[in-house]
């Protein structure tokens, strides 16, 4: 975990849980307009999975709280007044715990999530609830598979022994992966012409992805249609129960704006 030294007095202790674009778009305009640094201190927290993350402005903390009720003690600890969970859209478990801690210490969560992809003409898309689900209907849309589901869910399709897979990740992976795998080791954004091309070189049949949202890795949807192959899409979990939404930072500032009452 990184050092943490007090940030600057000011009105409100912002903790972001960040992690995506849209956190650290958030954290930099809460330290970039004069008004927003005046207001709000703000702490990002990042889980720590990546080996070399990109640091937003402003406090970082690295590693996890210790579930729910050390969440919940930090925020307490620490003055947190707004908590904004801006973590990956599936990063259940994150979303899950800063909801308990909404419950335990009355400290209002905002959970701020990029809007979904969504098929459009030419799209040939077949839906899974989850990776399992997602695992069991995969060898029956094809045997060369483009995974970009991220690495800690590989164990997931490490049983499948016909199906060749193109793995992308930033990190290289660990654990039960599948017996017929090659790793590409890259961080978006990705462009168009190099999801063609990688498609192509790779005789890939099939992508896997899950409906992250967001630009930086969408061209491989149109590279996907483009050439005529199918998509196996991952869904979303569901934001918890009693946490308020966002779909973009703009939203999301005037979320802190308004106190942290959800706009009706």
């Amino acid at each position: 975990m990184s050092a943490e030294p007090a940030p600057p007095a000011a009105p409100e202790h912002v903790l972001i849980l960040g992690g995506t674009t849209e956190a650290r778009r958030l954290a930099e305009a809460l330290a970039r307009e004069p008004a927003y640094a005046s207001s709000y201190r703000v702490t990002n927290s990042l889980a720590g999975r990546v080996g070399s993350p990109a640091l937003p402005p402003g406090w970082t903390r690295i590693g996890g709280f210790g579930g729910i009720e050390g969440l919940a003690d930090w925020i307490t600890a620490h003055g947190v007044t707004r908590v904004v969970d801006a973590t990956h859209p599936f990063a259940e478990r994150m979303s899950f715990h800063a909801a308990g801690a909404q419950a335990l210490t009355g400290v209002p969560v905002l959970a701020l999530r990029r809007p979904g992809w969504s098929p459009v003409p030419g799209d040939a898309w077949t839906f899974a609830d989850d990776l399992a689900g997602g695992a069991a209907i995969l060898p029956s849309l094809g045997g060369r598979a483009f995974l970009t589901t991220g690495r800690t869910g590989l164990h997931t399709f490490a049983h499948l022994d016909e199906t060749w897979f193109l793995v992308r990740s930033v990190d290289p992976p660990e654990g039960p992966v599948p017996p017929r795998m090659e790793t590409l080791l890259a961080r978006g954004p990705f462009d168009l012409a190099g999801e063609r091309e990688l498609l192509a070189r790779h005789r890939i049949d099939v992508l896997v992805t899950k409906d992250s949202g967001g630009d930086a890795t969408a061209p491989k949807l149109t590279a996907a249609r483009e050439a005529g192959i199918p998509v196996l899409v991952v869904r979303r979990p569901a934001v918890p129960g009693g946490v308020a939404e966002a779909d973009s930072v703009e939203a999301a500032l005037r979320w802190l704006g308004d106190g942290g009452i959800p706009s009706l």
